[in-house]
């Protein structure tokens, strides 16, 4: 299908494009979340359904696009792509529960979820779609145990310094 390669291109160049301002203005900005929460970002809602909204994307996207991959067959597609929905499931459904039992009554900005759902759903429509169809290089199995090893660092949280437990 020429138009969803044209699609994943697409996204892919948005990706590029959109980390160098990303990076720059966090580095002078700390998102008004957490810790550094403040007023002046417009309506809040409460963190733990910001952060089921926010992360829930790279679960129900991801579901939708695997199966219609030309490597759903493909033991190693699954392999690749469980760390990712692992690491997501926690961050969509555990970490969320475990943010309500605390009931600290912070409040979190709509602005930060909508931009960071838009992230997710552009990181998992490219992370589904690679590794389920665009992904042609499954036999090479010295690669494909690095791809692995990455994808479990990071169910760990060892790129974003948060850990599972």
């Amino acid at each position: 299908m020429e138009s969803d390669r044209t699609l994943f291109n697409y996204s892919l160049l948005s990706l590029y494009l959109i980390v160098p301002p990303t990076w720059i203005s966090l580095y002078f900005l700390q998102a008004p979340y957490g810790k550094h929460n403040r007023p002046g970002w417009g309506p809040t809602i409460s963190p733990p359904l910001a952060w089921f909204f926010m992360e829930s994307p790279t679960l129900w996207l991801t579901l939708l696009l695997f199966p219609f991959g030309q490597h759903f067959s493909n033991p190693k597609s699954f392999v690749l792509i469980s760390p990712f929905l692992l690491h997501y499931f926690n961050r969509t459904v555990l970490y969320p529960l475990r943010l309500s039992r605390n009931g600290n009554g912070k409040v979190f900005p709509v602005s930060i979820a909508l931009t960071a759902f838009g992230f997710n759903l552009l990181d998992a429509y490219l992370q589904a779609r690679w590794v389920s169809h665009y992904k042609d290089d499954y036999e090479s199995d010295g690669l494909f145990l690095v791809e692995v090893s990455r994808w479990v660092a990071d169910i760990w949280g060892w790129d974003e310094g948060e850990y599972l437990g």
